[in-house]
């Protein structure tokens, strides 16, 4: 089996905050996760070189033989032909980046130093079809080619369970339904792109939902729902009413109605009833959206754009995010009017000010939300909650301590 190690680049810092926990490889975009993608295309046992705070959870594997692959890059046929048809010393570039390189031990302690790696002969890929991720919208805006890709790879050469009468199907040679999996009395039109319903998912009566769909396992989409492709529901999640275009990586909930909108969710996200996010602006300008790195709005160049929300994070009933609004890390927003466009991470409060989610606090919460789905809050996860803690507190300008009690 291929040992494969995927590495952050310097896109990372564009991907916060949704990279505050996990690599980039770790995000989910189409059916599956990067690293995921990367496991079934080449039959691979999958390792991290990431942050060193996130260490412990994502581990590295160094063998003899390593394929070192970059982190934002979905696998396609073509460069994963190229990756395994590496020898040592090779590596794959596009625009200087590097992509992917097969490298012996010696020469992967050379790289993690950041030292020049001798002999290194770089081949450019800059004409191979494959996805990048550079960018978060582009986990959204690209999510409707990554869902066919993976449609098409898990779907190959399978039977999909029977699909009940009760369902009005338009092109139903373009669903997939797992073993296990639930769906009656709903619309499902895959004239557009491919629907995937993950094992021991449900789709509940009069839910209607056009192609593309990922409905990851174990997931449920509620009565009288509407969900729009390209939208991913990841494993161990709910949805309910109008979804358009958005991602939620998993076990998170927007379980009610209102709207979601160009959206990207982490896990152990909830979106409270009738909350409402705007994905244009009133002058259908292009969207800025703040960037971690810059630290300031840049233009996303995309029309349409609503809200990005980091893990842990909640909102209360009837909240209303503007255009283009960021969410860090287990933040808790509530109240009426329209939140700032940028809410920092371990936030408590919304249009009418903030106080900071003391991280005690924001540990009992998510202990409390991850025993309603058998998951345990670990050292290793309060480890990674208190060093975001910490990096996020010169953006909470509210409150000058830098430590909670």
């Amino acid at each position: 089996m291929k040992n494969v190690i995927l590495f952050d680049s310097d896109t990372r810092e564009n991907l916060l905050p949704l990279t505050f926990t996990r690599p980039v490889a770790d995000l989910r975009i189409g059916i599956l996760s990067i690293s995921e993608k990367w496991t079934q295309w080449l039959g691979a046992e999958v390792s991290y070189i990431t942050q060193d705070y996130l260490t412990k959870k994502y581990p590295i594997n160094i063998s003899e033989d390593n394929f070192v692959i970059n982190g934002s890059a979905l696998p396609s046929e073509w460069l994963c032909r190229l990756i395994e048809q590496l020898e040592f010393n090779e590596a794959l570039l596009q625009d200087g980046e590097l992509i992917a390189a097969r490298l012996n031990a010696d020469q992967f302690e050379h790289l993690i130093r950041d030292e020049e790696i001798e002999e290194l002969q770089g081949f450019d890929v800059e004409e191979t079809p494959f996805i990048k991720i550079t960018n978060l919208w582009e986990l959204f805006t690209l999510n409707g080619q990554a869902i066919e890709e993976d449609f098409n790879f898990l779907t190959k050469e399978r039977t999909s369970q029977p699909i009940s009468e009760t369902n009005r199907v338009i092109s139903p040679e373009n669903v997939f339904i797992e073993e296990g999996a639930v769906v009656e009395c709903a619309i499902l039109n895959a004239s557009e792109g491919p629907i995937y319903i993950g094992k021991n998912a449900r789709v509940m009566e009069g839910a209607m939902i056009r192609g593309p769909l990922a409905l990851c396992d174990h997931s449920t989409i509620k009565m009288g729902a509407k969900v729009y492709g390209p939208t991913t529901i990841g494993p161990h999640s709910k949805v309910g009413g109008e979804v358009s275009n958005s991602i939620l990586t998993g076990y998170s909930n927007k379980g009610h109605d209102g709207y979601l909108g160009n959206s990207v969710l982490g896990t152990w996200c909830n979106i409270g009833a009738d909350t409402n996010t705007s994905n244009l602006k009133n002058n259908y300008a292009e969207v800025k959206l703040w960037n971690y790195e810059s630290e300031r709005f840049l233009s996303t160049g995309q029309q349409f754009c609503g809200l990005i929300m980091g893990d842990h994070s909640k909102c209360g009933i009837n909240t209303m995010f503007n255009t283009g609004t960021v969410v860090g890390v287990s933040a808790n927003v509530f109240g009426d009017g329209f939140p700032r466009n940028f809410i920092p991470s371990f936030s408590w409060g919304g249009a009418n000010g903030y106080s900071t989610y003391t991280i005690q606090k924001a540990f009992e919460t998510a202990e409390r939300v991850m025993a309603r789905r058998s998951k345990e809050l670990d050292d290793q996860e309060k480890a990674i909650l208190e060093n975001v803690f910490q990096q996020s507190a010169k953006h909470r300008r509210w409150d000058k301590s830098t430590i909670s009690e």
